[in-house]
């Protein structure tokens, strides 16, 4: 039988939170007490697990004695004031900020790709940005068969990413356009998101490199251990509300065919491959989302550089690409 264990949720009123609490009841994950925490301004609502409403909390230093494994979906500056803490208190942190993730100390672990990172930690694991996640589940294994030299890619990034409000702000702009009217601006987005893309995801150092772009380059290196692999691309918002596509162009050090490819991919654990373009069949963010899996096609031969595969990659944000990436980690615990 397995332990059973006492979980807290940190950040259980938003969007990544709400989505923890249902993929632990949907993995029947062994909880015995789950405690939802968050700011005093959300504390007092009501967080459903297993059919029974539970009270929000607000988080304090009392919050995590007795608690085996802590959740946290609330922020890098949040995390940082109460990972310690709930460190110190015996939880391991699951922590689905930046916070951490480029800590030496800290583990940064996909389950598909380095499971074995998790024996490392201190009491807080790195849980990935969602746009490296997917990446990786899908290169990986094409990696372990030919050996990556570069890769390159391009993000179409949901509203999701951004929290509750964004969501909100594209359902109103959305409106507001179609009515005939000037879209409401509430300060989320520098531009308009409705009908519209934004490459700028995360603040621009002075190359004109988003902090997202950064993101993709050194999450990818630390969780493949491939501190010289060649990463470049560019992460873009686009008005849809939940699921990223990627664009992935992936150069090797040996010839990998598309064919070949695929079949890696179709073995591949949490990979979902759809790829028959004549037949219209491809991911598409309105069947990934809600989904766990990542799904890829558009697997073809690129035709700039040798020994290199181009492919389309979904998956959603919410899942794979933080709740249920940070309930494996857990699982693995």
């Amino acid at each position: 039988m397995e332990k059973m264990r006492s979980v807290a949720v940190l950040g259980a009123t938003g969007l990544v939170g709400r989505e923890m609490i249902k993929t632990l009841e949907e993995r029947d994950y062994p909880v015995s007490r789950l405690i939802p925490l968050a700011s005093p301004r959300s504390a007092g609502t009501k967080a459903v697990f297993r059919g029974e409403e539970i009270t929000v909390e607000a988080v304090s230093e009392n919050s995590f004695r007795n608690v085996d494994i802590a959740l946290f979906s609330a922020g890098g500056s949040t995390s940082r004031k109460w990972a310690p803490a709930a460190a110190d208190s015996g939880s391991v942190v699951i922590d689905n900020s930046s916070a951490w993730r480029m800590d030496p100390k800290v583990p940064l672990v996909v389950p598909e790709v380095n499971p074995g990172d998790v024996l490392e930690h201190r009491g807080i694991i790195a849980n990935p940005n969602c746009s490296t996640i997917q990446a990786v589940v899908a290169l990986w294994p094409l990696h372990k068969e030919a050996g990556l030299r570069y890769v390159n890619i391009s993000t179409y990034q949901s509203v999701a990413g951004t929290g509750m409000k964004a969501v909100q702000t594209l359902r109103d702009q959305s409106e507001a356009v179609l009515r005939g009217e000037s879209a409401p601006d509430d300060g989320v987005y520098p531009h308009q998101i409705a009908f519209n893309l934004l490459p700028h995801i995360g603040a621009f150092d002075d190359e004109g490199i988003s902090e997202e772009e950064w993101k993709m380059v050194n999450e990818s290196r630390k969780i493949m251990h491939l501190s010289g692999l060649k990463v470049s691309g560019i992460t873009v918002r686009v008005p849809i509300f939940r699921c990223h596509g990627e664009s992935i162009t992936a150069q090797f050090e040996k010839e990998l065919s598309p064919c070949r490819a695929r079949e890696v991919l179709r073995s591949a654990p949490g990979v979902a491959v759809e790829d028959d373009p004549q037949n219209a069949l491809y991911p598409m963010p309105v069947s990934g989302a809600g989904k766990d899996a990542v799904y890829v096609g558009r697997i073809r031969r690129d035709t700039g550089l040798d020994n290199a595969v181009s492919m389309w990659v979904v998956s959603d944000n919410l899942r794979k690409g933080a709740a249920l990436n940070a309930v494996q980690i857990a699982e693995l615990l």
